[in-house]
């Protein structure tokens, strides 16, 4: 019996290193490639920023490829990382991308925050009072604005830096035709964009399979979008991902609904 797919939604090398990590488990995986990841050019403003990254005692880099693209940045400006520097990031994947190119170890939400989000590294106590303290939230355009206007309200002097663009097209024919008959094993999202991108294809046999997200706040989305067999991850890493999905479903053993095929 062919097995269905796992979709997964995912861009980049971090949507790669799931697939691998979930084939690796024995499950059947297709990539949605929805969204590319597309670094933006330097201007005037976000020059000036890196010539005064050490004016900055904490750093907030929200995603691995905000990570990649800072530590390109401060190659071409710092010969040698400035000293006095906190880092903090909202999962471990982005805070490896930082140990790899920079050497740093950065903050992340605490193990009994049971998720990697805004609202858990907002929970860390070392960003309780940020009182007369410059801090610098390194993003990518557009997102959720909780993070700065938080660390804005406990007396931070926030500036954020924009680094790269989302860029969306379509599901090929196959994968919409997936998305909207719910012929799937489970759907795996990491992403509030992605999520309301991707909903538009999923009628309402998708929105009855199994959705797999990383936080309370998308499970929540999800919720408002119509999706109803949702399971949230401890986070957004392969393993917590993929723990997520066998306890929402038994994809080796599992029979999709027939009217789905």
């Amino acid at each position: 019996m062919n097995q269905a797919p796992v979709l997964i939604a995912r861009p980049g090398e971090r949507g790669e290193t799931l697939a691998v990590a979930l084939r690796g488990e024995g499950f059947v995986v297709a990539r949605l490639d929805v969204m590319t990841l597309e670094a933006l050019d330097e201007d005037a403003a976000t020059r000036g920023v890196w010539l005064d990254l050490d004016h900055y005692p904490k750093i907030i880099v929200a995603s691995p490829f905000a990570a990649h693209c800072l530590g390109e940045a401060i190659d071409r400006y710092w010969p040698q990382l400035p000293v006095g520097i906190d880092f903090y990031t909202l999962g471990r994947g982005t805070a490896e991308v930082l140990d790899q190119t920079l050497g740093v170890r950065a903050h992340t939400p605490p193990p009994g925050a049971g998720e990697e989000s805004s609202e858990a590294l907002l929970s860390l106590a070392s960003l309780a009072d940020l009182t007369h303290q410059r801090v610098l939230l390194v993003a990518g355009e557009g997102g959720r604005t909780l993070l700065g206007e938080t660390l804005a309200e406990r007396g931070a002097e926030v500036t954020r830096v924009e680094l790269y663009r989302r860029c969306y097209q379509p599901p090929d024919a196959e994968l919409q035709r997936q998305l909207a008959a719910g012929s799937f094993h489970a759907l795996i999202v990491t992403s509030g964009e992605l999520l309301e991108y991707l909903a538009r294809w999923c009628q309402e046999k998708a929105l009855n399979q199994p959705l797999i997200v990383s936080s309370h706040r998308l499970a929540l989305l999800a919720g408002r979008l119509g999706f109803r067999a949702i399971k949230v991850a401890s986070g957004a890493s392969p393993a917590a991902l993929a723990a997520a999905l066998n306890e929402s479903c038994n994809v080796r053993g599992a029979d999709v609904d027939e009217r789905t095929q």
